[in-house]
């Protein structure tokens, strides 16, 4: 193992189920298995890194989440080619994702930075980006 590379990343959600049905089928189009499965959580790995998902208590899900404050902004993600993240918009799109920055689609990251962007049901941007 080399030293440095992320381990994993944990992230609480408001809604596990939602939360599963989103990133379900794309962590696994990204080529990541299901790790772990329990009633509170669910991780994805990839290799040696691991993505964990865990419902929010009750008590902390009336604040919600916003990528502008402190704490997380996104999560980055290579894909195969630039028709991967074609591919990948359109079934985002066929899945009633909401698409970020769409009027600069697929160049919203600028003239060199193939990509697409958008929001998982907690409104946590994501972005898929071509070599």
């Amino acid at each position: 193992m080399k030293k440095g590379l992320l381990h994993h990343i944990e992230l609480y959600v408001s809604s596990l189920e939602k939360t599963k049905r989103f990133w379900g089928w794309l962590l696994i189009e990204l080529g990541y298995e299901v790790y772990q499965d329990w009633e509170k959580g669910i991780s994805w790995r990839l290799d040696n890194t691991y993505l964990v998902f865990v419902q929010v208590d009750e008590k902390f899900n009336n604040i919600p989440y916003h990528r502008c404050r402190v704490g997380l902004n996104h999560l980055a993600f290579h894909v195969e080619s630039k028709q991967h993240v074609n591919e990948l918009t359109k079934l985002l799109k066929e899945n009633g994702t909401h698409i970020l920055y769409e009027n600069k689609h697929p160049f919203a990251g600028g003239p060199d930075h193939y990509a697409v962007y958008f929001e998982d049901p907690d409104r946590i941007k994501v972005e898929l980006v071509a070599p």
